[in-house]
């Protein structure tokens, strides 16, 4: 039977709905961020390649394959040299799967050429209004695969996903395993991992501002696919659910929700973050400390040269490796520290987050009884 007053609360609810995402974009391009970098072009060439796909995977209502399209041609500035191990190669493709589809670019250094082990996997999501291209010259990540030897994917958000490219962080449905963003995420790094011959093991996933938001959520829903996470200017996961609650965590900060098992952390944040209030990178340690019990803290101060200070917290066992880590940089706004210049939502005068970041990943592997435990699909 027709029930007039269920209709009309249905209808005030997507109102409302819609109303807190007007919100929440209204503040992002009005108060918090600048304009979008400017684009760069580079001329372009096109090869097929097809990435297997995992039984019982489909796209849309077909049993077709996943499929990556790789488009190479990118300015000479972007490439490494060739060496005597082979050339280094930065890639375009598009992951397509039943959670929908994204672009990517994959870094695959010169030394993949020729080794005889698998290299580790980095997953970097930029920020709101980001391109891969501007987080990966922004953050130098590609020159550090080149010096340690892993490969970098950089994952694309779309602008008819969130109008100003920010992965959905506070979307219930996209901050759960086997849902939304993180489903087709994991989807596209299992695949990445089967093509590449990735070491299964050593898959790790960082992100700033909304990207470190989203990785949170990925690496907390998916621990049996990432060994470990790095967040640079982020909210925990579960701080929002909507987009007026996701204004509210940014401007004051928010708990979130406890993370299911052991992840190993580390956050950067400045302490004068003027977009994500630096109380939620205190709530990110916090929550990435429940699960562990028996960690000793230690307190570090120290200042670049010529730079800014900053206090770094580490929890370990013992006075073996850390497994979470939380880096303040005084003075610091919303902004990559240690990055390039001339790029977004950079700041050149901070200590290199990219670089401690890495050293921190490569301290740390899943275990074969952690992957083990993947239940069937995403």
């Amino acid at each position: 039977m027709y029930d007039p007053f269920k209709h009309a609360r249905a209808i005030t609810n997507l109102q409302m709905l819609q109303t807190m995402e007007a919100v929440f974009n209204n503040i992002l391009s009005t108060s918090f961020y600048p304009g979008a970098p400017a684009k760069r072009t580079a001329p372009e060439t096109k090869t097929v390649a097809r990435l297997p796909s995992r039984p019982g995977k489909v796209v849309g209502k077909s049993r077709q394959r996943a499929k990556t399209i790789h488009k190479s041609g990118i300015p000479a500035t972007l490439r490494a040299k060739p060496t005597k191990r082979g050339r280094a190669s930065f890639t375009k493709g598009i992951h397509i799967c039943e959670f929908g589809q994204r672009s990517f670019k994959l870094y695959i250094p010169a030394i993949a050429r020729i080794a005889d082990t698998r290299l580790p996997l980095l997953v970097m999501l930029h920020g709101c209004k980001q391109t891969p291209e501007d987080f990966a010259r922004g953050t130098g990540m590609n020159a550090l695969a080149e010096e340690f030897g892993f490969l970098v994917l950089y994952p694309a958000q779309e602008a008819k996903s969130q109008i100003y490219r920010c992965w959905n962080w506070y979307k219930p449905d996209d901050q759960v395993r086997g849902s939304g963003e993180p489903a087709l995420l994991a989807s596209m790094v299992s695949q990445i991992i089967t093509k590449y011959r990735v070491d299964p093991g050593k898959v790790y996933v960082a992100g700033l501002s909304a990207g470190a938001s989203a990785a949170l959520i990925i690496a907390d829903a998916y621990p049996d696919i990432f060994a470990a996470v790095g967040t640079h200017s982020g909210l925990p996961v579960g701080a929002a659910h909507n987009g007026l609650t996701a204004v509210i965590a940014m401007k004051f900060g928010a708990p979130g929700l406890q993370h299911s098992d052991p992840m190993p952390t580390i956050d950067f944040h400045g302490s004068s973050d003027k977009v994500v209030n630096p109380r939620n990178g205190r709530f990110i340690i916090s929550r990435a400390l429940d699960p562990y019990s028996d960690l000793g803290k230690t307190v570090k101060s120290g200042q670049k040269t010529d730079g800014r200070k900053y206090v770094r917290t580490s929890y370990r066992l013992g006075t073996g490796r850390s497994f979470i880590e939380h880096w303040v940089i005084e003075g610091a706004d919303h902004a990559w520290s240690g990055g390039n210049a001339a790029n977004s939502y950079t700041d050149p005068a901070g200590p290199d987050a990219s670089r401690e970041m890495v050293q921190f990943f490569l301290r740390h592997r899943t275990t074969a009884k952690r992957r083990s435990r993947r239940p069937p699909g995403f």
